[in-house]
């Protein structure tokens, strides 16, 4: 019941993701990165045990066919799961399992996968992947951003979304973007309203975790950018 951009920026050094789904607090259970190594989506019917699982896999390095291999070795319920790993280089592995509540499927491109499940259909993926192709001259967390919209423009999921999420690391340790919309009428416009808020504070918060006495306080670096210090005031 989700559909999921898992993407990377050869030019930057960028990985993220960004996902919407019927079901509340999408953003802790489905998809997780390994900082430098890869990406990995266990949804449909999703089990946080099967993503720590690929997750461990990944940070062994092992290349993405071999994590769905293992993975789908000791999952009783592989078929009705959707599973896809991205790996820094580039390359990909995906599996929509055939018990996997329909429309689903899944859409692989240069740098990017999409994929999706319960979903009124295959133009939603179509959308995702155009949206992330026609904007390679912006930043990754803006097109994966816009990914996801357009996936909601193009219908999305039959019985809508309930929760969102967006989280990107670029060379650091540590996510640049971690924002979660656990439950909305509207969460990704609800993530929209966040993010644009937070992308001044993206190389703030950097600065500040690597030298904490490199940057003023967060309320007179909104100030003086003209932001107010909660979107929603």
């Amino acid at each position: 019941m989700t559909f999921t951009i898992l993407g990377r920026c050869a030019r930057t050094g960028k990985a993220g993701f960004c996902q919407a789904t019927s079901t509340p607090a999408v953003g802790w259970r489905c998809t997780d990165i390994v900082p430098g190594r890869g990406l990995v989506t266990v949804q449909a019917h999703g089990d946080y045990r099967q993503l720590q699982r690929a997750i461990a896999l990944v940070e062994r390095g092992l290349s993405p066919p071999d994590v769905l291999a293992e993975l789908a070795k000791e999952d009783p319920y592989f078929d009705y799961r959707q599973l896809a790993v991205l790996d820094m280089q580039g390359r990909i592995a995906v599996k929509t399992g055939p018990k996997a509540r329909p429309w689903a499927g899944e859409i692989v491109g240069t740098d990017h996968v999409v994929t999706g499940n319960v979903l009124v259909g295959e133009q939603v993926l179509r959308a995702m992947t155009h949206a992330f192709m026609g904007s390679s001259g912006e930043e990754l967390e803006e097109r994966l951003m816009r990914a996801v919209e357009a996936g909601r423009d193009a219908g999305g999921q039959e019985e809508g979304q309930t929760s969102c999420a967006l989280v990107v690391y670029a060379s650091e340790s540590f996510p640049i973007v971690n924002l979660r919309v656990d439950v909305a009428a509207e969460p990704i416009g609800e993530m929209r309203t966040i993010f644009d808020w937070f992308k001044p504070l993206i190389p703030y918060y950097v600065a500040r975790t690597l030298d904490p006495t490199s940057v003023v306080p967060k309320k007179a670096f909104l100030e003086k950018q003209g932001l107010p210090v909660n979107p929603y005031r």
